[in-house]
């Protein structure tokens, strides 16, 4: 991450990676909207606890209006967007700090974190918590792609990056979305689960 643009910025790789994540826990995410345990304010803490991680501002502006729409306080957003979850329900700090440690790990958690995540809430919320983190992980590094792509615009290149990287995120994300949707449709997951994460399964070595 750069000290002066102070936003994750990761290759095309790594970000196309992110988007087969994201497409896999898709169904996932979907079932957390109707998830009693998971409410729509739990829904934006994750969201706001990634993207403070990640730094992309658009997330930042999009999710705290969201956040502020749902009830939650100012202060409360602030907080969370400064990686303080104290201000949050008990029963959510759990997940809080999972998502922060997800982003933090470039979606790579510890075996400890995500055993803690399942023993709390059970395998299938887990699941679509992640699921949840993983579709905030795609926006928030698609959004800091855009912001280095406009500095370079404005002649203000982010020394960590390269017009290539940029422009294959920034456009590339048309071609990775359906290119990967359509894979998973026809190979066999390719994505850790919840379970491989945790080490119940194959292992979280598949990219």
């Amino acid at each position: 991450m750069s000290q002066k643009f102070m936003k994750r910025l990761y290759d095309v790789e790594t970000f196309q990676r992110f988007i087969a994540d994201a497409v896999a826990s898709f169904a996932d995410m979907r079932k957390s909207r109707k998830n009693p345990d998971i409410s729509a304010a739990f829904s934006k803490r994750i969201l706001l606890a990634v993207t403070h991680v990640n730094g992309c501002r658009y997330c930042t502006f999009v999710h705290t209006k969201n956040a502020l729409e749902e009830g939650m306080s100012e202060d409360e957003v602030q907080r969370l967007l400064g990686g303080e979850f104290d201000a949050a329900p008990s029963n959510e700090s759990v997940a809080l700090l999972f998502a922060e440690h997800y982003a933090d790990t470039a979606g790579h958690p510890s075996l400890e974190a995500t055993q803690k995540l399942i023993e709390t809430y059970g395998a299938d919320t887990s699941a679509q918590i992640l699921g949840i983190i993983r579709g905030i992980m795609v926006g928030n590094l698609h959004g800091n792609m855009i912001d280095a792509l406009r500095n370079r615009i404005m002649r203000k290149p982010v020394p960590e990056s390269t017009l290539g990287r940029e422009l294959g995120i920034v456009l590339g994300v048309v071609v990775f979305v359906p290119y990967l949707a359509i894979k998973q449709l026809i190979t066999s997951r390719t994505s850790p689960t919840i379970q491989d994460l945790a080490g119940q399964g194959v292992g979280r070595a598949a990219t």
